[in-house]
């Protein structure tokens, strides 16, 4: 199933989730997989719960887009265990479709976390993954990565949103069909 992204400003977006408990269930195997469609729906490399509206701390994430299944990774309850280094690139979230800015943030990054089964599970990352996970494990603390900008770069993309939806030309991102990973198209 691919679902709606949620778009700011809900403030389900700005909600710490709460952490998994019962893992290993038919249920969460479900919205994994619906979690890795959606994502690829919308053409992402990461995708938090409360992204879709589920108030869980669950993330998958795929910097290849869909062309190396051994590179989907999902985590579950993570915490960012170690950090090194700073590095500026540009970032995007599926939440704020069309805004682009370029945000500070570790450049490497150790990530403890389970996996579905409850396994506990290590993650060493840089470059892309690494911005990809503190990217998401932002959004299930509640954290929003214009909260990364300066003052004036958040007020100006919160006009522009503001602007929009009076407008009518913001809301939720609507899925088309559910396409199978074959027939997912690549950024």
């Amino acid at each position: 199933m691919i679902y709606d992204v949620i778009r700011y400003p809900d403030p389900r977006l700005e909600t710490p989730c709460d952490p998994v408990e019962e893992f290993d269930t038919a249920e969460l195997k479900q919205l994994v997989a619906d979690m890795f469609d959606t994502m690829y729906y919308h053409k992402g490399v990461g995708l938090a719960a409360p992204q879709i509206g589920v108030m869980k701390q669950i993330a998958v994430l795929d910097v290849s887009l869909g062309e190396d299944p051994g590179q989907k990774i999902v985590i579950i309850n993570p915490k960012i265990a170690r950090q090194e280094g700073r590095i500026r690139e540009e970032e995007g979230c599926l939440c704020f479709p069309g805004f682009r800015e370029k945000i500070t943030r570790a450049a490497r990054v150790v990530v403890a976390a389970k996996d579905v089964s409850g396994m506990e599970i290590r993650i060493e990352a840089g470059d892309l993954l690494s911005r990809a996970l503190q990217h998401e494990i932002d959004h299930l603390n509640g954290i929003l990565f214009i909260r990364h900008m300066s003052a004036l770069k958040r007020d100006l993309i919160r006009r522009k949103i503001r602007k929009m939806i009076k407008a009518g030309e913001w809301g939720p991102v609507v899925p088309g069909p559910k396409r199978e990973e074959s027939s997912v198209v690549k950024a």
